[in-house]
């Protein structure tokens, strides 16, 4: 079992990303539901339908305080269901939370709602984001203040339904060619506009290199090809894209010199925990670098009931990232 205890208890929580805004440090996660759904590669058992935001002005040590349901799917006119992992994002006062859900014909989607306090609550766009798609949506904010919004995932996220440019549905079974030698599907990033509702450019691609071969990760490279939960933060003047490898159950992450990449493999950060999702974020609260993840050891090890933990992490002399204390057995 994991070796860290979660951080919240009365409610179920999930892909939590976390931000400091005024000085205090917030965590912004899915709140998992109960549900009779099997488990399934589509993810119909994740059926979460609102958000919650949490605060923790002492850190990962002290009181969290719950701020309540900050957005429910009944207000997005747009949703159908499914809202799953959203992220936040602050610029000139304002307050934005990103999130994605199945929108009315079933095809994951991207919205943006707004508010004037990190607690929220938060005010939809009535339509999702023009031109977004599949899950997970992370914001990064450089020191420039130009806003990036990195998303996608595969299987259930449906990545591989967009490569031919449209939602293809007939691809959505063949989840990704796992067995050959072609490029691994690949995250998504687009500069947002300045009010942060729409995006400002044409959608590229996320590569993430070999260190080796200088090459772009292959389909077949399940340890270490992206699945899923992008996210970006900044240290030392590097951009570090760390994302969960999905089936094969690990965090890891690639370094690059600018927000678009191309980023090279850098090593994990976390193994296989308790469930079978990982999902994270990254943050520096005074002075001190966290992971934020989940894991299932709150239900006993129900995939679909998930708890939000943190832990320390901290980088060598070649900037790698590595635990402050080593991680604890975990079984799957």
């Amino acid at each position: 079992m994991s070796d860290k205890k979660p951080l919240v208890t009365h409610v179920y929580t999930a892909d939590p990303s976390a931000h400091v805004f005024n000085g205090t440090l917030y965590v912004y996660p899915s709140h998992d539901i109960p549900t009779d759904i099997q488990d399934n590669d589509n993810g119909d058992q994740y059926a979460m339908e609102d958000y919650h935001v949490f605060s923790l002005p002492e850190g990962i040590e002290g009181p969290v305080t719950d701020h309540g349901v900050v957005l429910k799917s009944q207000d997005v006119p747009w949703v159908g269901k499914q809202m799953w992992a959203p992220d936040a994002a602050e610029k000139d006062g304002r307050f934005f939370l990103y999130f994605p859900a199945r929108d009315k014909e079933g095809v994951m989607r991207i919205g943006v709602a707004e508010g004037a306090s990190p607690e929220g609550p938060f005010t939809p766009d009535a339509e999702p984001i023009q031109g977004s798609y599949s899950i997970d949506p992370a914001c990064f904010v450089d020191d420039d203040g130009a806003a990036y919004l990195y998303f996608g995932g595969i299987w259930g996220g449906q990545l591989q339904c967009w490569t031919k440019g449209h939602f293809a549905k007939e691809d959505y079974e063949s989840m990704e060619a796992s067995g050959d030698d072609t490029p691994a599907l690949n995250a998504r990033v687009a500069r947002l506009t300045d009010d942060m509702h729409q995006f400002a450019e044409h959608v590229k691609e996320v590569v993430i290199l070999d260190p080796e071969t200088k090459e772009p990760l292959k389909a077949s490279d399940h340890d270490r090809r992206f699945f899923e939960a992008a996210w970006v933060h900044k240290y030392d003047g590097k951009y570090y894209f760390s994302y969960s490898t999905g089936d094969t159950h690990f965090l890891c992450y690639a370094i690059g010199e600018t927000p678009y990449g191309p980023f090279t493999y850098g090593g994990r950060i976390l193994e296989p925990v308790v469930g079978w999702t990982t999902h994270h974020s990254i943050v520096q609260h005074k002075e001190k670098w966290y992971l934020f993840y989940h894991d299932a050891t709150l239900s006993g090890g129900k995939n679909h009931l998930r708890c939000v933990k943190a832990r320390e992490i901290k980088y060598d002399a070649d900037c790698k990232i590595y635990l402050a204390e080593p991680q604890g057995p975990s079984v799957q």
